[in-house]
């Protein structure tokens, strides 16, 4: 036992993914509370240090997702002021966040990775980069918002890049597409869960499909090969390892096994994987034998400083 009875659940914030960390948190505050803790839900505004200096919690469990909580910001407030915190620390969160650093980590480390580059969204906007297909996304954002697909055949980048409106990151990640399936696996403490195949019948695995009601199909255990399932598993807990990575963590590949030499593609590694009941840590959690409530409780047991 942690000994933590009160625990900020931090969810909101102001990130793309607002309304997906408001879910993800809503989800674990029922949770905790079904384990016995009092908890204090915050959604950090102007003064988060205040609010959470206010609330006289023993710990906070982190449920925001993309900038400002998962890119190591909220971790380097909650290390000043020396509130104990689930999941990466503030190296780690940073990396691994930035998706170009990370592939500079996976490449010293042996994980298989594809070419990219990053530019301004406006040049990326304008001309092609790289010869079709191919993707383009923000280099520090998370559940696949702003990624577009680049077809063969398509004439030009897609213009909403050059837009004043846009509201993202302007550097972009302009990366070879990878064909295939998608997979994912869920690391908890070091370990893997096992590995997960999402299918959808939209145009590819965008926020729609994560999020909507219908939009995607999970598959755990994934049919795959028994080699690639463990090649995949492997892989997920050296990305943990080698970004620094605590408590969960869910790196997502791409099986390529549309030629004659099938092949594992790594994509990212989040350190603030969607937490709601159906999302796929939990599912991942479920098919290892550990109930939603046991897990977030596993991560409030697991929580410190200096991660």
């Amino acid at each position: 036992m942690s000994g933590f009875g009160r625990v900020a659940v931090l969810l909101g914030g102001r990130s793309a993914e607002r309304e997906v960390s408001l879910s993800s948190g809503a989800g674990c505050a029922h949770a905790l509370r079904g384990e016995g803790f009092e908890v204090v839900e915050i959604d950090p505004g102007e003064n988060p240090a205040s609010q959470l200096l206010d609330a006289r919690v023993d710990c906070a469990f982190n449920a925001l997702h993309g900038r400002w909580g998962e890119d190591g910001c909220v971790q380097g407030l909650l290390e000043w002021l020396g509130i104990p915190y689930t999941h990466s620390g503030v190296l780690a969160s940073a990396l691994a966040m930035h998706k170009e650093r990370t592939k500079d980590v996976y490449r010293a480390a042996g994980i298989p990775v594809v070419k990219s580059i990053v530019a301004d969204r406006r040049e990326a906007g304008r001309e092609h980069l790289m010869e079709p297909p191919y993707v383009i996304k923000p280099v520090n954002e998370g559940s696949s918002v702003g990624v577009y697909i680049i077809r063969k055949g398509d004439n030009r980048p897609p213009s909403e890049l050059t837009r004043p409106e846009w509201h993202l990151s302007d550097a972009m990640m302009v990366e070879e597409f990878v064909p295939g399936r998608e997979l994912t696996v869920a690391v908890l403490g070091g370990k893997a869960l096992g590995v997960t195949e999402i299918t959808t019948d939209l145009a590819f695995y965008d926020y729609e499909a994560k999020y909507a009601a219908g939009g995607s199909r999970h598959t755990v255990p994934a049919d795959v090969p028994p080699s690639i399932a463990e090649e995949a598993m492997r892989l997920a807990v050296l990305a943990h390892e080698v970004l620094g990575c605590r408590g969960v963590t869910r790196t997502d590949f791409r099986y390529d096994d549309t030629g004659s030499k099938p092949r594992l593609i790594a994509l990212e590694t989040n350190t603030q994987p969607g937490m709601t009941p159906t999302s796929l840590v939990p599912e991942q959690a479920a098919y290892a034998g550990m109930s939603y409530g046991a897990l977030c409780r596993w991560l409030v047991e697991d929580a410190s400083c200096d991660r």
